[in-house]
């Protein structure tokens, strides 16, 4: 009994031991969390991380004396003694006693009520810039807004970028936009090249980030960046406890989509963190014809290596089957104005049959090591490696007169592989009183292309009257094929670069920046697969197909001046952006690469605890050094041809009260031809889009008592007529579009469902490329979350 008594005694003294531990929470200056934060225990040895609220724990401690070690990127090492009383969980807060924002790792995101503005980035300067520190304009669409109005793809969640426009799609399922007056592609992926020539679930998005301008100084000029800007897609990183959220969503045109989103700590400590988001989707065309059915699964894996080194391990792997949109070339050889609302094209029709479908497969690696130099420097190592993959058919339709037309087939395989090594050092640091944030990267690109496809044609037939029965099939292309055009091909180029950025505080509220970067492209040339030979030489056009270098500066200027500090800067910027162009003139003088520079003013403003957040800027881009045709000789060009795109843009995301929170924007463009051939000369370019656009979403959540969570949303997109031709002698319009959504949702902590009426007014509207777009569209969605 003795025994027995004493063991239960021994069993309730361990108990009271193994409840001993160390609790707390990490902090910013302004009392916001920070998460992700590697906290050590010196005495044993043991490491975690800080949750998205800023806890942390260690748990299981025997009494006595302990020493708490804080590692933060851009700061100290900070100790902090600790006594640890048996049976009792001591508590140890830290908040800092100085700015900080996150170089490297993934930004704080405040937490304020204004649900929709989360402007902090580490992916836009490189740096640990607030957005009202940094001389460049971007936009953000974070997560909470596309759930809201459950965007369910890219085309979708771009609507509340200012700019944008009608999302082309092209047909492989890729999506494109429009910025100042520029094609943009979201090819970059965390902040460096992320290609994908085929369908980009947005399962895995954290949030979009619109980075305005040619920003070639940072980005390069691979896929990633144009001269209207970079669209970075920002995607999910695992987090310090278990969670998730199962998803369906269903509508119009047999809408299936399966969502999962599961999070798991994989070590006791939380130092190894597992995420995975995965999707499948399948969806018929609006049309009478056409389909497609996709499935993503998206892995994440972080780990905390220890205090001063962390590893990041990304993947995004999709695979679709489906058929191409409808593109329509007109016929504009009968030279006159026309609108695509007039040509009697049917809307509602594809000409080509279900059985001619594609596949693409896509499989994106990102990986990223994070090394503490010192208190004031950080290593950032990346590798990115794209690989896409088409097989099958693709189409288009061509105009052959003012009512009839022929298919354009593609068939064949085409793939894509990219990889992109990027090693990066940034610093923190002071010279004297002035204090610098810097960075310093060399990055290597490889790109390689192959093609192996025929180009077939059909017969012509009448789109204004098709027969009842007409469609293009699969057994008319395939007997096609054999008589076809072929191009069995593979190509690759290199990129070398090395680039520098420092903003430097003349004082605490005067930032200027200076960015140079030096970038050195080497072509390998076309090797023709049925030959085996290298194409080289020049052709009659001037063009070269052989290998070729060309190396180019690309400059960038910022200055930013805070009139109230963290709440109303005005700042201005000069950026520079660059395309590699090949040949030749007549006199055998090699071509130089394109350069676009801007000139850019405005104010940013985030004002009354971030409830009101917004940008106000004037740009002037100027593309210098494009090839237009020679006027003595038109088999040769010269270098000689600009193009000039200035224009206004604004942004607001703005919460008045809780639970009201709206966002809007305006852009307006202004592109013209200044010095090119004769036939667009002075002309707005053909597929810039519309020169007005205006998008805007309001929605009002009750954030009190039993009817808490639940909300209505609405917006609409509008934009003026545009251009898919524009010449002196021909002019195919697009004309002007007004699209309104409505949404209603009940989100609660375990669980969300959500009504979605898309186009509700049934606007007709044309892409650029002619691609007609989804008429009035239901979709209704639930998630479990856990």
């Amino acid at each position: 009994m003795i025994f027995f008594f004493s063991l239960i005694s021994i069993t309730q003294i361990y108990a009271q031991e193994i409840k001993t531990g160390i609790i707390g929470k990490v902090s910013m200056v302004d009392g916001q969390p920070l998460r992700a934060i590697s906290v050590s225990l010196l005495e044993t040895n043991r490491q975690t991380l800080t949750d998205d609220n800023g806890n942390y724990q260690f748990e299981q401690l025997n009494a006595g004396n302990y020493t708490i070690k804080l590692q933060i990127l851009g700061s100290k090492e900070i100790r902090i003694p600790v006594e640890v009383k048996t049976g009792e969980t001591a508590t140890l807060d830290y908040q800092l006693t100085k700015e900080n924002i996150q170089a490297i790792q993934e930004v704080v995101i405040m937490k304020n009520t204004n649900r929709f503005s989360k402007k902090e980035s580490g992916f836009v300067a490189r740096l640990p810039l607030k957005n009202l520190e940094n001389p460049q304009v971007y936009n953000t669409v974070t997560k909470e807004l596309f759930q809201e109005q459950v965007a369910v793809d890219l085309g979708s969640i771009s609507k509340n970028v200012p700019g944008a426009g009608v999302p082309m799609i092209a047909n492989q399922g890729r999506v494109t936009f429009r910025s100042r007056g520029f094609e943009t592609e979201p090819n970059a992926r965390n902040g460096v090249a992320g290609a994908a020539f085929s369908v980009i679930d947005p399962v895995n998005l954290e949030r979009i980030e619109a980075i305005k301008g040619p920003s070639a100084t940072l980005f390069g000029k691979s896929v990633a960046s144009s001269y209207g800007g970079v669209y970075n897609r920002v995607t999910k990183k695992p987090y310090n406890s278990f969670g998730g959220e199962v998803g369906y969503v269903g509508g119009s045109w047999s809408y299936n989509r399966l969502t999962v989103d599961v999070n798991t700590p994989v070590n006791k400590d939380r130092t190894a963190l597992f995420r995975l988001n995965a999707a499948g989707t399948f969806e018929k065309s609006f049309q009478d014809l056409g389909f497609s059915n996709s499935l993503a699964i998206a892995p994440s894996f972080s780990y905390q290596i220890n205090d001063r080194m962390s590893l990041l391990l990304d993947v995004e792997f999709n695979q679709a089957k489906g058929t191409s949109v409808v593109r329509f070339n007109p016929y504009t050889g009968s030279n006159k104005i026309q609108s695509i609302a007039d040509m009697k094209f049917p809307y509602y029709k594809n000409f080509l049959g279900d059985d001619l479908a594609y596949e693409t497969q896509m499989m994106n690696i990102f990986a990223q090591l994070n090394y503490k130099v010192s208190e004031n420097w950080t290593s950032q190592t990346i590798l990115s490696r794209a690989r896409s993959t088409i097989n099958g058919y693709i189409s288009a339709i061509n105009g052959k007169t003012d009512s009839t037309a022929s298919a354009q087939v593609m068939v064949g395989t085409t793939s894509f592989i990219a990889t992109n090594i990027q090693q990066n050092f940034i610093g923190d640091f002071h010279i004297g009183r002035f204090r610098n944030r810097m960075v310093v990267g060399l990055d290597y690109y490889n790109n390689s292309n192959h093609f192996d496809r025929y180009h077939t044609n059909t017969k012509v037939f009448n789109f204004v009257h098709p027969s009842a029965d007409f469609r293009v099939n699969r057994s008319i292309i395939d007997a096609l094929t054999a008589t076809s055009t072929m191009r069995k091909e593979n190509n690759s180029d290199n990129t070398y670069a090395a680039y520098v950025s420092n903003v430097f505080n003349v004082t605490d509220q005067l930032m200027v920046m200076a960015s140079l970067r030096v970038d050195r492209f080497q072509f390998k040339g076309v090797r023709d697969l049925v030959t085996g030979e290298i194409k080289g030489g020049l052709s009659n056009s001037g063009t070269q197909a052989g290998p070729y270098g060309q190396t180019a500066l690309s400059p960038k200027l910022g200055l930013v001046y805070e009139i109230l500090k963290n709440k109303v800067s005005l700042f201005g910027n000069y950026m520079n952006g660059f395309n590699n162009v090949s040949g030749a003139d007549i006199n055998g003088n090699t071509f130089k690469p394109e350069y676009a520079n801007q000139w850019e003013f405005g104010v940013k403003g985030d004002i009354f605890n971030h409830r009101l957040v917004g940008t106000l800027s004037y740009y002037n881009i100027r593309v210098d050094n494009i090839l237009r045709t020679n006027p003595d000789d038109i088999n040769y060009s010269i270098q000689d041809g600009t193009q000039l795109s200035k224009g206004f843009e604004a942004e607001i995301t703005a919460n008045p009260f809780d639970g009201l929170n709206i966002v809007a924007g305006y852009a307006y463009n202004d592109s013209k031809f200044t010095n090119a051939n004769p036939s667009v000369n002075g002309l707005r370019p053909a597929l810039s889009g519309p020169a007005n656009m205006f998008n805007f979403w309001i929605s009002y959540r009750i954030s009190e008592g039993k009817l808490k969570g639940l909300g209505i949303g609405g917006g609409g997109n509008m934009g003026s007529s545009s251009y898919q031709t524009n010449t002196q002698t021909a002019k195919v319009i697009i004309p002007s579009y007004k699209m309104f959504d409505l949404g209603i949702f009940y989100d609660q902590p375990k669980y969300r469902v959500g009504l979605k009426f898309d186009n509700i007014t049934n606007e007709k509207a044309w892409s650029v490329r002619l691609t007609p777009q989804a008429p009035a569209r239901f979709l209704g969605s639930v998630s479990l979350k856990f």
